[in-house]
């Protein structure tokens, strides 16, 4: 049986208007890590591996731009962000047992967990110290984005093995682990560019919705993507007994024997137990579903977009809501 991929375009985001921002903000993150490169240069030198769409950082930079008010602040939260992001992928790996990201060996693959955990560890510590050089608000908005982050991954791990997760969960579990940083990246970029309350509230909505969007995304191409491609390792969410979205529809959706079945499969690790999900999958629909659910957040986010005024940067917003959805990578 032949599997198809939902459909995903390649074609990267391009972040002209904010460039020179970015590479600002790249050299405050390099500033922030040099006094550690004596001991563990070679260790600092594989995290520009982790340094790929930087998504967060520009999301951040593109929103303060559209609102005219784009200031060296910006460059520093927007360190910080991505800061935050890399320790979450360090992490991340170990977790997940990866072994690849971004066509290269992982953190854990080459020193091992204790170091990954550490490293990831420093990372978060380093970007409070650089937060707290812009404000006490900064602070506490990137303090409560970090506790929603960590609290959702660790939802996720103590709900591994949980057969019986509802979409309600794992919705839950994505607003934390994925959606609270990019929104987080949303609203510092507009209330540093002096953007009221009820715009920060809409664009760190638009950041929410297109983090649940790229999520579910990622859990898709996790069940379907082509690992050479995505440039990680993927299977990692079944092969753990983490139920994703599609999973979940699929289990509510078959016959209740055959779905006990599947979760004994699950649970047991079955060999060729990827092949009968993806299955279950095609005949339940629930790779389409998933996709509707994605396009529906997107659509959400792009509409929160109004509040700001119409541009280029506005613009390139708009083209990361349909890019989170259909990517390949």
């Amino acid at each position: 049986m032949t599997i198809v991929a939902p459909k995903a375009v390649s074609k990267p985001l391009v972040f002209a208007p904010v460039a020179a921002d970015l590479d600002e903000a790249d050299r405050i993150f390099d500033r922030t890590l040099a006094g550690y490169r004596s001991p563990f240069g070679q260790l600092i030198d594989h995290l520009r591996h982790y340094r790929g769409k930087r998504l967060r950082p520009a999301l951040l930079l593109l929103t303060a731009k559209a609102l005219n008010g784009l200031t060296p602040r910006h460059h520093t939260l927007a360190a910080a962000v991505e800061m935050i992001h890399t320790a979450t992928l360090v992490h991340d790996d170990v977790l997940d047992e990866a072994e690849l990201r971004r066509h290269v060996p992982t953190v854990n693959a080459g020193w091992g967990n204790k170091v990954s955990i550490l490293l990831g560890d420093l990372l978060f510590t380093l970007a409070f110290h650089l937060t707290s050089s812009v404000d006490r608000q900064a602070c506490e908005i990137i303090g409560e984005a970090t506790n929603r982050v960590c609290a959702g991954e660790l939802r996720q791990v103590t709900e591994r093995g949980n057969l019986e997760l509802t979409e309600a969960d794992y919705l839950a579990v994505i607003d934390g682990k994925t959606a609270a940083l990019t929104a987080c990246a949303a609203r510092l970029g507009a209330l540093y560019a002096g953007a009221s309350e009820a715009v920060a509230d809409r664009l760190a909505d638009f950041g929410r919705n297109l983090g649940r969007a790229f999520q579910i995304a990622d859990d898709l191409l996790d069940l379907v993507g082509d690992e050479a491609t995505a440039g990680k390792t993927l299977g990692t969410d079944l092969r753990q007994q983490k139920l994703t979205l599609p999973v979940i529809h699929c289990l509510n959706r078959l016959p209740p024997a055959e779905a006990a079945g599947l979760r004994s499969a699950i649970r047991a690790g079955e060999p060729r137990l990827a092949e009968r999900v993806l299955d279950a999958l095609q005949r339940t629909s629930s790779l389409a579903y998933a996709r509707r659910k994605a396009e529906e957040f997107a659509r959400t986010a792009r509409h929160e977009l109004d509040c700001l005024p119409r541009g280029e940067c506005r613009t390139i917003l708009e083209a990361m809501t349909d890019w989170s959805v259909r990517r390949d990578r």
